[in-house]
């Protein structure tokens, strides 16, 4: 049973029979809108989402997964591959970040999930962008949150996981922000932490 996340919302990643999720996948998806009149087709853009994991042992960040480093330096956290024009929509997964949890090192506490806009289009320019939590061992997906709203921004910090006992939790985070890239998110994503 899927959960529809809400900004803030946090959930367990304990399995509804017991025991721990072992790898979970976050994905993402998205379409470009529709344009609008008789030129749209002709001025049609492709757009360009990059989904990023960036790694923190406190508020100290330790790596970062994305288009250009597309594993962790310990292995535990790998990037699928970049998808230049996206498409999925309300469909599969345009990007995903696949998280083994139990080989994350024990010094990472939380791992921060973004989406920006390399190309620079708005999200105003987007439809249909979601990101989603999958039991990777399963296929079963567990959370998802909507980036709904549109609006002026070129970035989101999505989610995070971060370690709660001696197991994870889940908090859907939805926060606008600018940057074309994870490095310009830095700023914004410390202050979830």
């Amino acid at each position: 049973m899927t959960v529809n996340l809400t900004k803030g919302q946090q959930i367990s990643l304990t399995k509804t029979g017991g025991g721990e999720l072992t790898v979970v996948r976050m994905g993402l998806g998205w379409k470009s809108a529709p344009r609008r009149g008789f030129l749209a087709r002709l001025t049609a853009r492709e757009i360009d989402l990059d989904a990023s994991a960036v790694l923190f042992a406190g508020t100290t960040p330790q790596d970062v997964v994305f288009f250009q480093h597309l594993s962790s330096d310990d292995g535990s956290v790998r990037h699928t591959g970049d998808n230049r024009v996206g498409g999925a929509g309300q469909g599969g997964d345009d990007e995903s970040i696949v998280v083994d949890l139990q080989r994350v090192p024990a010094h990472v506490d939380q791992i921060v999930f973004t989406v920006n806009s390399f190309t620079g289009q708005t999200f105003e320019e987007v439809d249909n962008a979601f990101c989603r939590l999958v039991d990777e061992t399963t296929g079963q997906e567990l959370a998802r949150y909507t980036l709904t709203g549109g609006g002026r921004h070129t970035a989101q910090i999505m989610a995070k996981v971060q370690r709660s006992g001696a197991g994870w939790q889940m908090t859907a985070i939805g926060t606008p922000a600018e940057g074309r890239t994870f490095q310009d998110l830095m700023p914004a994503v410390t202050a979830h932490l």
